[in-house]
């Protein structure tokens, strides 16, 4: 498969290019250009202070470091967030504390990281009905919890 072109333009002196941590890793990690302090229960959108050119035919999506989520609570919001090869503006992380204290996001902080995937859109149309299949319309757990 090939290696899309990500270029990133930047809009803030602090911003650095993503950065993958280990040789396999799949996410490279996005750092916030500002100091943010995430209350409890809130959320906060916290700038990388980089525009995307994304190659067309290519997204990124935006999804939560593990290390974060686990030791103090706060995640990516809507988790993966799409950055769309259309989308010229900042990339922007939504950040959510769920933890019991406040969190204080510093610049330089990794706050997020970024996965490049290729895009698959469909062709939508209406149907006259749906099939028949042994499932029917069961979910959110109809086929068990474990």
């Amino acid at each position: 498969m090939k290696k899309p072109k990500i270029h990133f333009v930047k809009d803030h002196d602090l911003a650095s290019l993503p950065s993958y941590e280990t040789p396999e890793a799949a996410g490279a990690d996005v750092r916030s250009v500002e100091t943010v302090t995430i209350h409890p229960g809130a959320r906060a959108l916290v700038s990388t202070g980089l525009k995307c050119v994304v190659e067309e035919g290519w997204e990124i999506q935006v999804r939560p470091r593990s290390g974060l989520a686990f030791k103090q609570g706060v995640t990516v919001l809507n988790g993966p967030g799409t950055i769309d090869s259309d989308y010229a503006g900042i990339l922007g992380v939504l950040l959510v504390n769920h933890g019991d204290a406040p969190f204080e996001v510093k610049a330089g902080d990794r706050i997020a990281q970024i996965v490049v995937a290729p895009v698959t859109q469909g062709e939508f149309g209406w149907a006259d009905e749906i099939r028949e299949t042994s499932r029917g319309a069961g979910g959110f757990g109809s086929t068990g919890v474990s």
